[in-house]
């Protein structure tokens, strides 16, 4: 394992890292950022939560700062592409920092804000650029930004870039940029498109894997409550009420639903506020601020934020609705236990979600631990070793699991882990 001081980074960046805090790196750190720095095309599979936006960031900075010459007008020295809005600004969030000394200058463009201005920034050209699929096309059909400079590009997140329909925009913006250049691909799961994504745009990568696909992270405590659908409200508002100080992420399936629970949840004295498609970005940027400096206690949430929040502070994560695809479970349970911290993730499931759920323990290779009610006879068939090894998914299928969501409903007692860890 290195340390950062013996990467033989430009002086300013060493320092910047210095000031920042960071002195061992994760585990996709150690791995990516030789690679990179070298020049390599990389391919990263790691769950959220471990790094990733550095192990790019880090490389990325280092060889723009290598290259002085600052950008023409309209035009894009490295290309970060992600598959939505809070993820973009979570990225160029997390490396401004970086480059805060530096003459480097970072733009994001992302739907829901205004293209004229947006416009205007990318028309004084741009060292580094944060976009989404969607909005950037725009852009390019207006003329405001030409690619043919981008000697870099990373795609975080790809897969769901390709979950949310994005592959003809990949291609579409793939085709402007200039070559050679270096590609890195991140993602936390590897579907079968992934794998031909990576074939087509990266040239010889270097594989760099922290954890299986599809494997949750480490310190995440989960079970799962058996429930009719009818009382998914009552149960929500139970576990809610053991921890009122809590950061509770709680994920709806559709956009009504996650408004109208969020409604509900304030009606009856809660400190909740909800993000989803049909919110403004300038609404859910601020529910996102609330929810991180602890002034909204409860985030109800579509999957439109499954990998756009990086709050360390998140203590748990509730599948009100399980997802309709596997692998977004995967990446809401990842929104706590970050940063090596401990966090609980509680899935309900109603009688018409034991497919959704069949779907989860099969992608996990595990078998989710039962907080209360009964296992369906036809998931009773065990799809991996009960607990998932390292997943630390203790209490097994009685019915007496752990932590906030474990207990009976009668029991309102807590580990006291849990509560240093929020």
């Amino acid at each position: 394992m290195f340390d950062f001081d013996m990467l033989g980074l430009e002086p300013s960046l060493t320092k910047t890292i210095a000031r920042a805090g960071f002195t061992e790196p994760t585990p996709i750190q150690n791995q990516a950022i030789p690679l990179a720095l070298d020049g390599h095309d990389i391919l990263g599979l790691a769950q959220t939560g471990t790094g990733k936006t550095l192990a790019f960031g880090l490389p990325l900075i280092q060889h723009l700062l290598a290259e002085p010459a600052r950008p023409a007008p309209k035009t894009v020295k490295a290309l970060i592409l992600a598959p939505t809005r809070e993820l973009v600004n979570q990225i160029a969030e997390s490396l401004r920092p970086l480059a805060f000394s530096t003459p480097l200058k970072i733009a994001t463009v992302v739907g829901g804000q205004s293209i004229n201005r947006q416009i205007g920034v990318l028309g004084r050209g741009t060292d580094i650029l944060v976009a989404t699929p969607g909005r950037l096309i725009d852009l390019m059909e207006r003329g405001a930004v030409r690619l043919e400079t981008v000697q870099h590009l990373v795609l975080d997140e790809a897969d769901q870039m390709l979950d949310l329909g994005f592959i003809h925009a990949l291609r579409k913006i793939a085709a402007r940029l200039g070559t050679p250049r270096q590609t890195m691909l991140f993602s936390a799961t590897m579907p079968k498109q992934m794998e031909e994504l990576s074939r087509a745009y990266l040239t010889n990568p270097k594989r760099v894997q922290v954890a299986p696909p599809g494997k949750a992270a480490d310190k995440v405590t989960q079970s799962i409550i058996f429930l009719e659908k009818a009382h998914k409200p009552g149960k929500l508002r139970e576990i809610l009420s053991r921890d009122l100080d809590a950061l509770t992420l709680v994920f709806a399936r559709t956009k009504h639903g996650a408004e109208k629970l969020m409604k509900q949840l304030v009606a009856d004295g809660y400190n909740a506020a909800s993000i989803h498609g049909n919110k403004s970005q300038g609404q859910r940027d601020r529910a996102i601020k609330a929810f991180r400096d602890g002034t909204v206690r409860t985030l109800v949430a579509t999957d439109v934020a499954a990998r756009g929040i990086d709050i360390p502070g998140v203590t748990y994560v509730i599948n009100y609705d399980l997802p309709d695809t596997p692998d977004n479970y995967v990446h809401r349970i990842g929104r706590t236990a970050r940063a090596g911290r401990e966090g609980e993730a509680i899935a309900f499931c109603a009688p018409e979600e034991a497919d959704l759920l069949w779907q989860v323990e099969k992608v996990m290779k595990i078998e989710i631990p039962v907080a209360s009610g009964t296992r369906p006879e036809r998931l009773g068939k065990t799809v991996g070793k009960p607990g998932g090894g390292r997943n630390r998914n203790r209490g097994g299928g009685g019915g007496g699991g752990q932590g906030r969501g474990g207990a009976p409903a009668s029991a309102g007692k807590r580990r006291p882990q849990r509560r240093r860890a929020a």
